[in-house]
């Protein structure tokens, strides 16, 4: 398999990973602490609430938005034939426009969005490549 197919196919199996660990962890987080009068797959109503929630009920997405980044990173990590780092770190900026795009349509309170922002993404894509990079040797 060529180097640029190989790399295509890190970014894309990276994600796909990623997103399914993270909607397992939101599924898990639904069922664990459900809303109660919300339906899960209703925004509108989600948006409604979101801000007058216990702390509680954000473990789970930012637990789902931390570790899909992290192992789509170290997937695609594993994968890329070259420039690991570039790959690994693209997942990072994918799940990180999705996570601005989700406090903005869901907004939380205030520390919610800062920790989702500044710690789930780019950070944990780092310590995802660190994986990586040590499986790899």
């Amino acid at each position: 398999m060529g180097p640029i197919l190989k790399n295509i196919l890190a970014v894309i199996i990276g994600w796909l990973a990623g997103s399914i660990v993270n909607m397992g962890l939101i599924q898990i987080g639904h069922t664990l602490f459900p809303i109660e009068g919300i339906d899960p797959n209703d925004m509108d109503a989600l948006a409604t609430v979101m801000p007058t929630l216990d702390y509680t009920y954000f473990i789970f997405p930012f637990l789902a938005h931390a570790l899909g980044t992290l192992v789509g990173a170290a997937i695609a990590y594993l994968i890329a034939a070259n420039h690991k780092m570039k790959f690994a770190l693209s997942i990072g900026v994918l799940f990180l426009l999705g996570g601005i795009m989700v406090n903005y349509m869901l907004p939380g309170p205030l520390w919610f969005t800062l920790l989702d922002i500044f710690i789930a993404y780019i950070p944990m894509a780092l310590i995802g490549i660190s994986f990586a990079k040590k499986l790899s040797k």
